[in-house]
């Protein structure tokens, strides 16, 4: 796999990890019938420990464990799909799995345009709220000369 390729594909499977419970096997509905695959790997669900770091950059230390769901598949030309997603939603984590292999497939215009545009661009507008919602709550703290020297 290419670099760009591996990029493209890290960046579609933060995109779907990220999306919330429900919209990718809506997405997916609305855009094909599901393609006949194999399990290597039914969906489990588990936890993954999360680490922080103080200002960014310190030290990692543990912050604490999320729920996963996981698995993996092979369509019938080989090609394998894997999916991460939050929480407990089996249903989210195979939507997922196939998702990453049909974007690996001829199909992957039509994948990336009617799932990964749709999903990021509802991240990207979440992001943008919570950061104006922030934003109004700054406040500006500045010194002032108390004139006593």
């Amino acid at each position: 796999m290419e670099q760009t390729q591996e990029n493209a594909r890290k960046s579609w499977m933060v995109i779907l990890a990220k999306a919330p419970r429900g919209q990718i096997p809506t997405l997916l509905s609305q855009v094909s019938k599901p393609p006949k695959f194999d399990w290597l790997r039914p969906p489990e669900v588990g936890s993954v420990m999360i680490q922080g770091r103080m200002g960014g950059s310190g030290s990692a230390f543990n912050l604490g464990e999320m729920t996963v769901t996981r698995c993996s598949l092979k369509l019938a030309d080989g090609t394998v799909g894997h999916g991460y997603v939050q929480g407990r939603s089996k249903d989210d984590a195979k939507a997922a799995a196939i998702v990453d292999a049909l974007l690996q497939t001829a199909q992957s215009t039509v994948m990336q345009r009617e799932i990964i545009d749709p999903l990021k661009a509802a991240q990207e507008a979440a992001r943008a709220t919570k950061a104006r919602k922030a934003a109004a709550t700054k406040v500006d703290f500045f010194t002032m000369a108390r004139g006593e020297d």
